[in-house]
């Protein structure tokens, strides 16, 4: 249904909507206004430098970019990162689409990024994401009660991760 594409400035105005939509800030642990500025400040000192690697989700039948998809906090000494994701609009959410972008991440990772262990943090009352989560590969590690703090509500963190088995590092 999807494949990745590596994310451009041209994205920038996408990227700003559809990560200050309701839908998808809800579901993030920062839920601060996005700006293009900061956008483009993200891709050029933290992308194009290779301390992330952010793709666009599009579908395949239209080429039409409808979410993406990251890898940050890449450390290349312990081969591990941060996965995220987020979805465009609600009505891509919700079939399957988020579970198939993150085993296409998950492998480009291990395959193009050389990493061992991806990990995810998620707001434990977001349990769609964390079934999707679990349908890639990805394993409940623990909970940490309390961890965040938003509007003034704290919220249980979930942490999760896939580990590619057949590496070693000697």
């Amino acid at each position: 249904m999807i494949y990745l594409r590596p994310m451009t400035e041209e994205d920038t105005a996408d990227i700003v909507a559809w990560r200050n939509s309701p839908g998808a800030r809800k579901s993030f642990i920062y839920q601060e206004d996005f700006t293009p500025e900061g956008h483009l400040r993200w891709l050029h000192e933290v992308v194009q430098t290779g301390k992330a690697a952010q793709m666009m989700i599009c579908e395949k039948e239209t080429g039409k970019a409808i979410g993406s998809v990251y890898i940050r906090d890449i450390d290349h000494t312990h081969h591990k990162g941060e996965y995220g994701i987020f979805l465009g609009t609600e009505e891509v959410r919700g079939r399957g689409i988020g579970t198939q972008a993150a085993r296409l991440m998950t492998a480009y990772g291990f395959e193009e990024l050389h990493l061992h262990r991806i990990y995810l943090r998620a707001l434990s009352e977001n349990t769609r994401a964390i079934r999707s989560y679990e349908k890639a590969g990805f394993v409940k590690e623990g909970c940490l009660k309390d961890d965040v703090c938003i509007r003034g509500e704290y919220k249980d963190i979930v942490w999760m991760a896939v580990v590619r088995e057949d590496t070693h590092e000697d």
